[in-house]
């Protein structure tokens, strides 16, 4: 997906992800991972505290890298700046898809995970087969697009609850045609990763942890998104009850004001950095963290860098 549309939608609903329903017959998860510690002050924290979990590698969007140059630069940039991993979106040509690997490959540095990028303009929860059917595709292309790139990931947004969607709707229809992809996913051993967005839908830990066990498959896992759930929770609460459920990362961080709210850089919103560590410390989690923030110039990758260095993997 586009990081324009994700803007975009992300705006667009702001104030509506605080408010839904599964509806009878969608049953509670009651059995996910505890809760222990409470809920923290979402206060920024920038302070030195306990390192977290230090096989955790720090991760980069392609899209935050500079557009004017080449993928090989790109991808010798991500490195130099000290990111260790890069997350890529589908690319349907093949010719460009083997242009992406044998950069990423002279830059040494690994395509992580891919961004499936037609879940948003043609969502799996639709009414419309068609639409349907080119979301399907989308993500097959994607799985391959991982394959190819030696990924272990796709994330996938899974369902969007609009004005013609109802919630029970996009349960039901969402998982239906996610169980037409496992077997793909199983074939090319790619875990599919279901994130956490402002679509009005999985709006809890346990609804996102009991839509996932209902799968009972280890290809379809949870993509976290960090920033994502400030409007309604606590990503701390959140990591500790996916707990091993999730396979990747999602870093970004979110400023609520008084007048309206923004999207910022990591430690300067209201992300309680410190909790975050510490609940990844907890499950153990040893995946990847991709930075998803605005694209930039070297002197802003190397201080994003240095920030998930600090708030994240507690090195000074």
């Amino acid at each position: 997906m586009s990081r324009a549309t994700r803007r975009e939608f992300l705006k667009s609903s702001v104030t509506a992800g605080c408010a839904a329903s599964l509806g009878g017959g969608l049953s509670v998860y009651v059995a996910a991972a505890s809760t222990e510690g409470a809920h923290t002050d979402s206060t920024s924290t920038a302070a030195a505290v306990p390192p977290a979990t230090p096989t955790i590698k720090k991760g980069v969007l392609l899209d935050m890298l500079p557009e004017n140059l080449s993928y090989a630069d790109r991808f010798k940039l991500a490195r130099e700046v000290g990111f260790e991993v890069v997350q890529a979106p589908t690319e349907p040509d093949e010719h460009k898809a083997e242009e992406i690997k044998k950069a990423a490959d002279g830059a040494n540095i690994r395509i992580d995970s891919v961004m499936n990028m037609d879940h948003w303009k043609y969502p799996l929860s639709s009414s419309d087969p068609a639409a349907v059917e080119k979301s399907l595709t989308g993500m097959r292309t994607s799985l391959h697009n991982a394959k190819l790139w030696g990924s272990d990931a796709v994330l996938l947004v899974p369902a969007v609850v609009n004005s013609h969607t109802s919630y029970r709707d996009a349960w039901t229809r969402s998982q239906r045609e996610i169980r037409k992809l496992i077997p793909v996913a199983e074939d090319l051993k790619i875990v599919i990763a279901v994130e956490e967005v402002w679509n009005k839908f999985l709006l809890s830990p346990l609804e996102m942890a009991n839509y996932i066990d209902e799968f009972h498959s280890p290809w379809i896992k949870a993509w976290f998104d960090v920033g994502n759930v400030l409007l309604y929770g606590y990503p701390e609460d959140w990591i500790r009850t996916l707990g091993k459920r999730i396979v990747k990362v999602h870093l970004k961080d979110f400023k609520r004001n008084e007048d309206g709210y923004a999207w910022v850089n990591l430690g300067d919103g209201d992300v309680n950095w410190a909790a975050v560590r510490q609940a990844f410390t907890d499950i153990g989690y040893a995946g990847s963290a991709v930075t998803e923030l605005e694209k930039g110039d070297e002197r802003y990758l190397r201080d994003v860098s240095n920030r998930v260095d600090r708030l994240l993997l507690g090195r000074p």
